[in-house]
């Protein structure tokens, strides 16, 4: 049988991941499958510059959504 003791725990709010800002800023351009594809290409590739086609369709992605805002 256990003892006394203490039995704290932590909330579960603060188990669940904080939501990246910078993942967030990009959601809101709606430029986020392209910022992911980017993500994906340079963590299988390990190399950027292998990655220059889904670069260049992010850049676009927020060019448009700039030339939008303006």
């Amino acid at each position: 049988m256990p003892g006394p003791g203490h039995k704290w725990s932590r909330p579960a709010e603060e188990e669940e991941e904080e939501e990246d800002p910078v993942d967030a800023l990009v959601a809101r351009t709606g430029c986020a499958a392209q910022h992911h594809a980017v993500q994906e290409c340079m963590a299988a590739q390990q190399d950027w510059r292998r990655c220059q086609a889904q670069v260049q369709a992010f850049r676009e992605c927020m060019a448009q959504r700039q030339q939008q805002r303006a």
